[in-house]
């Protein structure tokens, strides 16, 4: 999709969370050059203050930072209260995080925050994004969901449950919404090459960089409703789709624990 075209289908301002690093970087980056003004949403304000001086410098856009933990209740209605005088086209919720090991062995409040932040806000956001959009009768949402998202994952267990819910989350709503002017795409990459794997304490091998998954999801925005970017994301996502449900299971389980630190 070309700049022009992203600003007349989606734009002028798109709010991008988990801006700070990774794939939510990547995608204010990309959508900068583009020439969107941004919103940007992550838990370290210095970090976005530097990408928004750094992207202003640059390309000439204004980017508004709301520095936020999103597993926090408040969170979200916060962002919307703040952003009610900012023409949102596009929402890219890319905000997350996820774990790595036993499940009984994680602490169960960790476990809670990650559907907090991987579930919770994405639905209080989408909802109160959504409705903007669908009263434009024009925009965008991308949500992520993840390699792991398309059946369970023995060793990220709750991530990959949070995973499930945001694919079938995505593909319903993009049916409700597209006769009216919004488009709406997941997101599922294989293991990207961002901070994920530290704060999951996984080692990630064959990682796609976020850059990709950002060009590649901002091209199939409006023509698709998943995507699976990246090279091992596709290769797993066919072979395994031939398998039974249980199969797809213990191959995973078996991956997840070689990954895994523990």
């Amino acid at each position: 999709m070309t700049p022009s075209d992203l600003k007349r289908s989606y734009g002028p301002v798109a709010l991008v969370t988990g801006a700070s690093n990774g794939i939510g970087r990547a995608f204010a980056q990309t959508l900068a050059e583009q020439g969107l003004d941004l919103v940007l949403i992550a838990r370290s304000a210095d970090a976005l203050t530097t990408l928004a001086t750094d992207l202003t410098a640059r390309h000439g856009v204004a980017v508004t930072v709301l520095p936020c933990d999103l597993g926090q209740p408040d969170a979200v209605a916060d962002i919307l209260m703040q952003t009610k005088g900012h023409q949102i086209g596009l929402l890219v919720a890319a905000a997350g995080f996820g774990s790595a090991g036993p499940f009984l062995s994680r602490k169960v409040g960790d476990e809670v925050n990650m559907v907090d932040v991987n579930c919770r806000s994405v639905v209080e956001l989408t909802h109160g994004i959504g409705q903007r959009l669908v009263a434009q009768r024009r925009g965008g949402i991308v949500l992520f969901g993840s390699l792991l998202g398309f059946q369970g994952a023995p060793y990220s267990a709750t991530y990959a449950a949070t995973k499930n819910f945001v694919q079938a989350f995505a593909e319903g709503l993009a049916a409700e919404v597209s006769s009216q002017g919004v488009n709406v795409l997941s997101v599922a990459p294989g293991p990207p090459d961002t901070g994920f794997g530290a704060r999951a304490r996984m080692r990630l091998g064959q990682a796609e960089t976020p850059e990709m998954v950002a060009r590649n999801a901002l091209a199939a925005l409006g023509h698709r409703t998943t995507i699976r970017p990246g090279t091992l994301a596709k290769f797993l996502g066919l072979s395994l789709g031939l398998l039974p449900r249980w199969a797809r299971v213990s191959i995973l389980g078996r991956l997840m624990h070689g990954m895994s630190d523990h």
